[in-house]
């Protein structure tokens, strides 16, 4: 970015983005340096790509109107912690309304591509049309500036999204890599292809060790595209630490937002997994569908408990000291560490094994990495799977597809490869579609088109007003098993005003494990910014511009033809509450529709012109 201000929420203009347009059918591209309309096109990510997608009129996410857009934060790609994002956004294939319209999206995720990215000098890319043939993409530094090649890629059809990275890395040396599989590959009948992207640990050990932009099936929008991977070339340009960015990582390391999630070793939780021991206690871990049996079948996969059959290992990202997830191998007789199977984080493991009624690791680690190497978002392959075992369940006489059963690893494991081989539309296109298609909606576990991650909606009404997710986009999913919150009050606060801030990370270029509790709006990132970038800012502008973004995706889902009675739970929670689950009933149909209320009066006026 060049940037001529330090006041970047008064003077946006002055500060320019470099963008390459790339029309796919024609092969043509121009790049740009494009003058920021406002803070939220500063920061970057879902901020500014949602700007550029209200202009479009998309109705069909496979379609030449619908872009794709590959950008990164402000802070990717910098000394401070967890700064590592890329993000993904376009019409979304599988989340959508009633109305039968697509949903602006974005996805995200870690790795070292977003940093490679970002240092070949280029902060957006925009792919327009579609290719008449495979090609990857090719991003490198030049002397000139960054440079853009499209290139053949029939090699890589058909290959996995670990194989793809592994086949490139032969062909480019200090690259990283984002890629699809065989799901995205498929995008006619799979619409939860995901995005794969490289880590050093991937690119050193050769194993499959990818982070995921997972959400939304950009994987499968890149796909339709016909771009089955991306190579970001540059030099590494990691400057030394300044003293102020370095008092934050240090913070963001001991501090109340990634503590309880660090490794055993340093007083935490033991990363994501962690999340099994804590909503346990409630009986409010997802099992059969969302529907907690009260009993202690999920102890199965405390991390204690694995651990004595398995070998783990906690590990980060790339210059990250957080360690926030997992890696499990099989355990050789001399304890030592056997062939490497998954990487274990909260929702795939529960929505891949507990939520099935699958309760062995080794079956939940397969499941993953199969779920990974197809490149398929596991939280919607994992709900719209356990949707049809409870189908077939509820209709013994009647199961649907090879009518696995809760538990039938055999079977669920053929669901997850016929899927990703794009030979289960049923499965592919997600829950709402499925369950529509048979006539029983109320036990599907999505939102306006979206599955579920593994948090139990009895717990989180806030997932009704979550725009990319509920546990990515509305950070409420532990305001009642964490905070202890049960009153209305407390519920509209956290929905209008301090949880909402959660998006900001998808914005400015962090992980969320950066202050998962607060957002951007923090001194921490204030100080980053004036070291990083010399820009002065306030913690209210921050939060004024995440607001305004957030509220602009909400507008965005209302003109593509969402209804207010969309925003809203699956039936079966307030139809048919779960005497299992150990908390206060928050989803009650009088307090939901106290909440809706509310919810809506303080949202709707502020809606009022975000899209002009």
């Amino acid at each position: 970015m060049k940037i001529e201000t330090t006041d970047p929420a008064a003077e946006p203009s002055a500060i320019f983005y470099k963008r390459c347009s790339v029309d796919l059918r024609s092969g043509d591209m121009s790049f740009a340096d494009v003058p920021c309309r406002n803070f939220e096109d500063v920061l970057g990510g879902f901020g500014r790509s949602f700007q550029d997608l209200a202009k479009r009129q998309v109705e069909n996410a496979y379609c030449d109107e619908n872009p794709l857009i590959v950008n990164t934060g402000l802070l990717t790609g910098s000394s401070v912690m967890t700064a590592l994002r890329t993000y993904f956004s376009g019409y979304s294939p599988i989340k959508g309304s009633q109305a039968g319209l697509p949903a602006a999206m974005w996805s995200t995720g870690s790795g070292k591509f977003g940093a490679k990215f970002k240092w070949t000098g280029l902060d957006e890319l925009v792919f327009e049309n579609r290719s008449a043939t495979p090609i990857y993409v090719l991003i490198k530094e030049t002397a000139a500036g960054p440079q853009v090649e499209l290139k053949p890629a029939e090699h890589l059809l058909g290959l996995s999204t670990h194989a793809k990275i592994m086949a490139l890395q032969k062909e480019y040396a200090d690259a990283h890599f984002a890629a699809i599989g065989q799901a995205g590959e498929n995008w006619q009948n799979n619409y939860m292809g995901s995005v794969a992207l490289s880590t050093e640990n991937q690119l050193k050990s050769h194993e499959d060790k990818c982070r995921f932009a997972g959400r939304g099936g950009m994987g499968s929008l890149m796909g339709y595209k016909n771009i089955l991977a991306l190579v970001a070339q540059s030099s590494d340009k990691v400057s030394k630490i300044s003293e102020a960015v370095k008092k934050v990582n240090i913070n963001v390391i001991k501090g109340g937002g990634s503590a309880r999630i660090q490794p055993l070793s340093r007083g935490g939780g033991g990363g994501t997994w962690a999340a099994y021991d804590v909503l346990q206690e409630f009986h409010a871990v997802p099992v059969n569908n969302f529907r907690p049996q009260g009993n202690d079948l999920p102890e199965r996969l405390f991390r204690a408990n694995v651990e004595r059959d398995y070998h783990i290992k906690s590990e980060a990202c790339f210059r990250c000291g957080i360690t926030c997830h997992n890696n499990i191998s099989e355990k050789n007789a001399d304890g030592s560490r056997g062939e490497f199977l998954a990487k274990f984080d909260y929702e795939p493991l529960n929505l891949l094994s507990t939520n099935l009624g699958i309760h062995e690791a080794g079956q939940a680690a397969r499941l993953i990495q199969l779920t990974d190497n197809y490149g398929m978002d596991a939280i919607s392959l994992g709900v719209t799977i356990a949707y049809a075992l409870s189908y077939n369940a509820r209709h013994p006489h009647q199961r649907i597809l090879n009518g696995a059963t809760f538990g039938d690893y055999e079977k669920i494991r053929e669901l997850v490869i016929q899927a990703g081989e794009g030979r289960l539309p049923e499965i592919g296109k997600g829950s709402m579609r499925l369950s529509a298609s048979l006539g029983e909606t109320a036990y599907a576990y999505h939102v306006k088109g979206l599955e579920i991650a593994a948090y139990q909606p009895e717990t989180n009404p806030g997932y009704a007003w979550a725009i990319a997710g509920g546990h990515m986009s509305m950070g409420t999913y532990g305001l009642l098993t964490r905070e202890g919150k049960s009153d209305l009050e407390s519920w509209v606060k956290g929905i209008t005003e301090d949880k909402l801030h959660i998006v900001g990370f998808d914005m400015i270029g962090l992980c969320k494990f950066f202050d998962i509790a607060k957002g951007i709006g923090t001194q921490m990132v204030v100080d980053c910014l004036k070291s990083e970038c010399n820009l002065d800012v306030s913690i209210e502008e921050i939060r004024a511009s995440v607001r305004r973004a957030f509220l602009r995706g909400l507008a965005l889902e209302l003109r593509q033809g969402y209804s207010k009675a969309e925003f809203c739970l699956p039936a079966e929670v307030s139809e048919n509450p779960n005497p299992n689950i150990k908390l206060p009933n928050i989803t009650s149909s009088e307090f939901i529709e106290k909440l809706e209320k509310r919810v809506w009066e303080i949202f709707e006026p502020e809606l009022q012109g975000l899209l002009d």
